[in-house]
């Protein structure tokens, strides 16, 4: 292994090294915002619902640092002063905090606000797992209409050819793996009933 100014060799490859400045830009620290309840909601539902850690979500949110100029350009304190707004600590990464802070200071516009226009970039997401949402109650339904079905047309088999027969074990099985099926959707639908909630 052969160390260069800027780079590492190994086998012939010649890898980036890690700065130790990137390495403490992704240290954790916690950061405390003035925000909507709305944009508390929306971040907490789009975490529990698609299972990805709020400080991920925020830290995609706020690195992005040409939607932020956009935000930041485009914000009216008017509006966003109407809302009624509460404290709340994050975590994040420490060049999440760096990024947003610049962005702030160049625009001259509050970190609070830009948090708050950032988080709202995740309605349409919230939109499209409503609409999901309501397409998976559907299914289950189904699945339920199939399943009584099934359990029916299975209690026929083992009295026309009895419980031991290949044509009812077999059945009995798909029965048996579709009842797990059903269970493992119903959680999930059950889990989603926060976003059937979630309204503007």
């Amino acid at each position: 292994m052969e160390i260069k100014e800027n780079l590492m060799v190994i086998n012939d490859m010649a890898l980036p090294k890690p700065s130790s400045g990137d390495l403490r830009g992704r240290q954790s620290v916690r950061a405390t915002f003035k925000l909507s309840a709305q944009a508390i909601d929306i971040l907490s539902i789009v975490s529990v619902h698609l299972g990805i850690k709020q400080k991920s979500i925020f830290d995609h949110l706020m690195e992005d640092g040409q939607s932020l100029t956009i935000i930041a350009q485009e914000i009216d304190p008017k509006q966003v002063n109407a809302l009624e707004r509460i404290q709340k600590t994050f975590v994040i990464s420490r060049k999440t905090l760096l990024a947003l802070e610049a962005a702030a200071e160049k625009f001259s516009t509050s970190r609070d606000f830009l948090v708050e226009l950032s988080i709202q970039r995740l309605l349409p997401i919230i939109y499209r797992e409503q609409e999901k949402h309501a397409k998976r109650k559907k299914i289950l339904n189904q699945i339920n209409y199939f399943l009584d079905k099934g359990v029916t047309l299975l209690e026929e088999f083992e009295t026309d050819l009895g419980q031991d027969d290949p044509v009812s074990a077999e059945f009995k099985h798909a029965i048996e793996v579709l009842t797990d099926a059903r269970t493992h959707i119903g959680t999930f639908v059950v889990k989603g009933q926060m976003i059937e909630r979630f309204d503007v």
